[in-house]
């Protein structure tokens, strides 16, 4: 026990983190049988251990922020067997089947609307803010929703497809805002009926599907946080689907959290207890897939944003849990906050980035600029 505590310690050390320290980032250990679970289990036994009560820390985010920016987890990964067998699993199988597609809408997105409603901001989004000129997660949502649309130069009349539709704010916004028709698809049943609700009356509809099953044809298309799902096996089909469905002279944008280095596995902790399945795409993944079918025309980056998003999910979380204490147990209160606060930790870091790519499928004649959409005259510009 001396030794795992020893090498925990070392490893502590070395990225400045010093174990029951004084400073908000330093650990308070509670269980001294947490060094041999960390050693044995990488970063699910981590988090694993923190849901527990084996110990705990003021400040969660920076000390994920000082565990990713000091490349702790390459010492770890790099003597730890469980984590290798990890990945290996996750390079010979193909996680994000369509028949495994619904899982992580039962297992996630259908957790709860009583949650989500009171930690995401009233409009319901699900996905990075855009923090610009504001320090209002509502307004940092709308910004995020207009700047979409202008990217798309979305006109009365289009028919829009969003792929991985939430709880329907875009699809909501982009309606009452665009005067666009949006058809949304999703593998939440939960975030389905929430959404036809929500939208009732307007120029939208939403069903429960997979993306490999769409073919119909749109004047623009949109996925917002939903490409983290989809698995580098599958990046390539998802490519085809849009492209097939996207009419010549339209626009695809895509919003996806971004990383640093292709991988074929995902944190073991987050696909266990968060979004199962899930992976997130390096960029030369992303450009692979889009070889042969996509004029790119923008790629624009604002993962610090996320970081920013992220800390007022979990300030709404514990201001609220009060009132969720009843459905939802000491335990799962530790999970969420131990999920949000260590993933603004990846964002702070820089390991994790926001991207939103703009795509054609000829090339935009003149080049592209989202300023050329009429509505932009009077408004605002939103990337100054």
């Amino acid at each position: 026990m001396a030794d795992f505590k020893e090498t925990v310690k070392k490893l502590f050390d070395s990225v400045d983190v010093q174990i029951d320290g004084a400073r908000p980032w330093d650990p308070k250990i509670h269980n001294e049988l947490f060094y041999a679970r960390v050693i044995s289990g990488g970063s699910l036994g981590l988090g694993e251990s923190y849901m527990d009560g084996w110990w705990d820390c003021d400040s969660l985010d920076q000390f994920s922020d000082k565990l990713l920016t000091g490349r702790i987890d390459k010492q770890v990964k790099a003597t730890n067997l469980a984590f290798l067998g990890h990945f290996i699993k996750a390079y010979l199988f193909n996680a994000q089947t369509k028949k495994r597609a619904y899982i992580v809408g039962r297992e996630h997105y259908d957790t709860g609307n009583d949650l989500f409603s009171l930690m995401l901001d009233k409009r319901m989004n699900y996905s990075c803010g855009y923090w610009r000129g504001t320090d209002s997660l509502e307004q940092a949502q709308v910004n995020k929703l207009d700047l979409v649309c202008r990217k798309l130069h979305l006109k009365p009349g289009m028919d829009v497809l969003e792929i991985g539709c939430g709880w329907g704010s875009f699809a909501k916004y982009a309606s009452q805002n665009y005067d666009v028709n949006v058809h949304g698809v999703t593998v939440s049943k939960e975030q389905m009926h929430y959404a036809e609700r929500s939208c009732k009356g307007l120029n939208t509809s939403f069903e429960l599907k997979d993306y490999r099953e769409l073919s119909k044809k749109y004047d623009a298309i949109v996925s917002i946080g939903m490409f983290e799902h989809v698995g580098s096996k599958n990046y390539k089909t998802f490519m085809n689907v849009v492209h097939s469905c996207l009419k010549e002279d339209g626009m695809f944008l895509l919003h996806t959290i971004g990383r640093n280095n292709s991988t074929h596995a995902t944190d073991p902790w987050t696909n266990k207890y968060i979004f199962p399945n899930g992976m997130t795409p390096s960029s030369s993944q992303v450009s692979e897939a889009l070889q042969g079918l996509f004029v790119i025309e923008d790629w624009h980056s604002f993962g610090q944003d996320y970081d920013t998003t992220l800390m007022a999910w979990n300030e709404n979380f514990q201001n609220n849990y009060h009132r969720l204490s009843e459905k939802y147990d000491e335990r799962f209160k530790r999970m969420w906050e131990y999920y949000l606060m260590m993933c603004a930790g990846t964002f702070r870091s820089r390991r994790n980035q926001l991207w939103q790519l703009v795509l054609s499928k000829n090339g935009i004649t003149g080049g592209y600029n989202y300023k050329n959409n009429p509505r932009f005259s009077d408004q605002k510009d939103l990337l100054s």
